[in-house]
């Protein structure tokens, strides 16, 4: 290889290599026979093509020549101001984009959903002892007395009380649970 690849290129003279790979695409470059980089006539190529406030930029940009750009006609910092703005639009726009898909949702709202949604299923737990007590109790007797063969009574009472206990054990030992949607 008789000169050099563009990822030395780039480090020689300072270019991302995207720079310049997109000045050998645009013919501003001179390349050896074998594809290579003849970085001394490039550099004179480029410097030629190139426009000169272009060149003012970049010098200002690597901090050869600040004194040149530097004082009140600054246009550095308006252009950083500038391309922070933009981002900041462009994040606040992509934002947007994903609350509408979906993708994005108000955290208060989430909280308020998961709130109501835990307190609906604690309230349906809480009633079902009351409701399936004397049906649990007729089950448990005609079971029992087909296997006995003798007449089995079960207090209803008893059995929905005893359910109630198992169930606000299992609903206290479920308040401990916390949901963190951070």
């Amino acid at each position: 290889m008789e000169g050099l690849s563009e990822r030395a290129y780039a480090a020689q003279s300072g270019l991302s290599r995207g720079a310049v790979q997109k000045a050998r695409k645009n013919g501003r470059l001179v390349l050896f026979a074998d594809g290579s980089i003849n970085a001394a006539a490039s550099d004179a190529r480029r410097g030629a093509m190139t426009d000169p406030d272009q060149q003012m930029r970049a010098r200002a940009g690597s901090g050869a020549n600040e004194s040149a750009v530097s004082g009140p006609g600054d246009s550095t910092s308006y252009l950083k101001a500038r391309t922070a703005l933009t981002v900041y639009q462009a994040q606040e726009r992509q934002l947007a984009i994903q609350k509408k898909k979906g993708v994005l949702v108000d955290r208060a709202r989430a909280e308020t959903l998961v709130f109501r949604l835990a307190r609906q299923e604690r309230d349906t737990w809480v009633t079902w002892p009351t409701r399936v007590a004397a049906l649990m109790a007729a089950q448990l007797a005609a079971e029992m007395e087909a296997a006995t063969g003798s007449p089995v009574t079960l207090e209803t009472a008893i059995l929905q009380r005893v359910l109630e206990t198992h169930v606000r054990e299992q609903l206290d030992a479920l308040a401990d649970l916390r949901v963190s949607l951070a």
